[in-house]
Formats: C-alpha cells, structure tokens, sequence
C-alpha cells in the first residue's frame, strides 16, 4: 500500500535567506575544527613514529584507526541523523569527538600506542557523525545549482583548520618534543607534549556542543515522497544506491581522501629525504601549510569560478593538475619535487566538496541515507595510505605516490562523465 508522505521542496520551515547566512556562519566553525583535528594526523605520525620506533607501515595505523571509523560509523550516523536531524546530529558528533581528545590524556600517561589509536578512533567517529551531519545541511542550504559553490566555500574553512594545524602541531608537538627527548624518554616526551593540546582541544570541542545546542538553526524540511510498505519511494527509487552518480561519487570519495591523505601522511619524510631538501622534521611539519593553505586558497577560488563554470569540468581539470604534480615530483628531486608535492593541495581543493555535491544531487528523502554512503567512503583514508606505507617500505617514498596518480585519474573521470546524472 502506497501513501504519500506530506512534505514538500527542500525549504527551512520558517525563516528566510538571513537564516541561511546565519547557519552558513555557524557551520563555517565546525568545518575549521575538523580540518585542524585531522591535519594533525599529519603531525603525529612522524612523532609516534619516532617515539614508539614504529615502521611506516606500523606509522600509517594512526590513518588506519582515525578514517577506518568513517567506514563503521557512518551508516549507523546516517541513521541517527535522520532520526534526530542536522542539528542534534552535530551536537552527538561534537560530544563524542570531544570525548575522544580527552582520552589522549590516558594514553599519554599509560605510554600504549594501542590506546593512542582507540582514542583516535573515538575521536574519529564524532567527526564522522559531523560529516554525516553538516555536508548535506550546507547541501540543502539554499538551490541545487550553487550547491558545490556553497559547499567549497565551507570547506574552505575547514581548509583553513588544515593550514593552521601543521604550525600549531610543529611548534607544540614536534619542535617541544626535539628539546626534551634528550633530556627524558621518549615515553615521557610523548606524555608531556601531548597531553595539553588535546586536552585544549577537547575542552574547545565540548565549548561547541553547548553552543550548538542552544542555536536556532533552519529545519530542513524532506523532499515529496511516497511510502510503499514501509519503503520511501522518490522518484522511482527506494534507496540512494540506486543512483549511479550516487555511487562513483563514493568511490570519488574514497580515492580522494585516500590520495590527499597519503600525500599528507608522507609529507614530512618525504622532505626530510637528502635527495629532495633534507629537513629536519619540526621544519619540514611547516611546510605542510603551504600544502593545505593552497587547498584553503584553492576553494575559495573554486567557489567563485563555479558559478559560472559546471563543477564536473572543474573537477576533471583540477584531477588533472594534481596528477601532473605528482608525476613531476615522483621523476625530480630537489626543490622542484618539493614544491610540486606541496601545489597538489592547490588542485585538491576543490575535490572533496565538488564530488560530495554532485553525488548528492536530486536524492529528496534519501539525502541523510546517501550522505552516510558518501562518508563511509571517506574510508579510503585509512586504507590508501596504509598501502602506500607498504609501498615505501619496499620501494621508497618517492616512487610509491604512484597510488595517488591512480586515485586522480579516477577523479578525472568521475568530472567529465561519472557524475553526469
């Protein structure tokens, strides 16, 4: 038996074009936090690297546990999201993620690298649930036709966080820990150096949810549906799968963040190697602003060129640019590798945001439920770099950001054909 669920077009259910803006501005606050929380990834794993003796394969765990929660966690937060909405969804994500710092204190103390990737996976999750949450909400924010604009004006603000953190990361972890090893373990170090500003950030995290709590956001009302025995039909189809834009927009996903993520895990050792600029590596941690300030950059520029270029061309030509800068620091050593690798943030800019929007297009009451797919694939953060450790374990550094040549090539198709509906 069919009935037709009574909601109309993606609307808020009271204010107008002010609350847009208002919760545009809201939202902008979540997108610099879980940039800076995950772009310190980046900081820690030449750390505990160094601290625990691991291989990079071993290293590459911290990506493995902090992205494998996207892959567990983000169905059962696309679930959640659409039982409670956007905004209680944040405020669960923000709660747990802020739980998820404080439990490097623990680890800290207890000098287990086990526990430091528990607390990460935690820490993970929430953001997961964030993810889940704020992408589609800034999505429906407004028309379909500017969606990827809005959404990469966002996410520049989460590229902001990921510009910042390798500084902050360089000066409070990296740089404090090369001045005290000499004079205490590195079990001790690791304690003392890290405990504080995840505490901090923990505390800034928990800050937020009370916030969150108490704003008057836009409800998103849901498309017109209609329910077959207990199944929301839109548009022919039951489920978000049935999309096929839906689903190369995962796989999209999935070897974006796999290929941004490795280049960024493998930053700093690959700077630090004699034939490319042989930094140290507190020096070479700040270089790696210069990698996600031009994704930052980038999606600013992305956001004005997209209103009058179609984001899937955008798409494939920014795939192609990354790909060249790899293959052009894979071949070169020197500075002309260095600050190849480092202008591939440039061309990532747009990637995320630009792949999240197309995929999410025309989807009506299964926007919660393709979100969760889309952020499930965010899981390529945890395996691509772990291969790819493997891959430098055998081969070298250099010749393994061969992986990510092959992410963006899919890239490319998914801009010129993949993503056309």
């Amino acid at each position: 038996m069919a009935s037709a669920i009574p909601t109309g077009s993606t609307t808020v259910s009271s204010t107008g074009d002010g609350s847009y803006r208002f919760a545009l501005v809201s939202l902008t606050s979540l997108f610099f936090m879980w940039g800076f929380i995950t772009c310190l990834n980046d900081i820690l794993i030449p750390h505990l690297k160094a601290v625990f003796s691991l291989s990079y394969t071993e290293a590459m765990l911290i990506q493995f546990c902090f992205f494998g929660a996207y892959f567990l966690v983000s169905l059962p937060a696309g679930s959640l999201v659409k039982k409670i909405g956007y905004q209680k969804g944040i405020v669960s994500g923000l709660v747990i993620a802020s739980i998820g710092c404080a439990l490097f204190y623990p680890a800290a103390a207890l000098e287990t690298y086990a526990l430091f990737l528990g607390a990460l996976f935690v820490l993970a999750s929430g953001i997961t649930i964030l993810q889940v949450a704020a992408n589609p909400y800034v999505n429906a924010l407004g028309s379909e036709e500017t969606a990827s604009s809005r959404l990469n004006l966002t996410q520049a603000f989460n590229a902001l966080g990921t510009t910042v953190a390798p500084y902050f990361g360089a000066v409070l972890i990296l740089s404090v820990a090369t001045g005290t090893v000499g004079e205490l373990s590195h079990a001790q170090a690791e304690a003392d150096v890290v405990k504080m500003p995840y505490l901090f950030l923990s505390a800034t995290l928990a800050v937020l949810a009370v916030i969150f709590s108490q704003l008057k956001l836009p409800i998103i009302q849901s498309h017109t549906a209609v329910e077959t025995d207990g199944k929301v039909t839109y548009k022919g189809k039951t489920s978000a799968l049935q999309s096929i834009h839906l689903v190369l927009g995962a796989v999209g996903i999935f070897v974006y963040v796999g290929a941004e993520v490795s280049i960024g895990s493998f930053l700093v050792n690959f700077l630090g190697e004699e034939h490319i600029v042989g930094l140290q590596e507190a020096d070479a941690a700040k270089y790696i602003t210069y990698y996600w300030g031009g994704a930052m950059i980038g999606r600013f520029i992305g956001s004005a060129l997209m209103q009058k270029i179609p984001a899937g061309t955008m798409l494939a030509f920014n795939g192609l640019m990354a790909a060249t800068l790899v293959l052009v620091a894979i071949n070169t050593s020197g500075e002309v590798a260095m600050w190849a690798i480092l202008a591939v943030g440039l061309f990532n800019s747009i990637m995320f945001p630009t792949i999240f929007s197309l995929a999410l297009r025309d989807l009506g009451p299964h926007t919660s439920q393709g979100s969760g797919f889309l952020c499930l694939a965010i899981v390529g953060g945890a395996i691509i770099p772990l291969l790819q450790g493997v891959m430098a374990d055998t081969m070298g550094i250099q010749p393994a950001f061969i992986l990510p040549v092959v992410c963006y090539a899919f890239i490319i198709f998914y801009g010129a054909k993949g993503s056309k509906m």
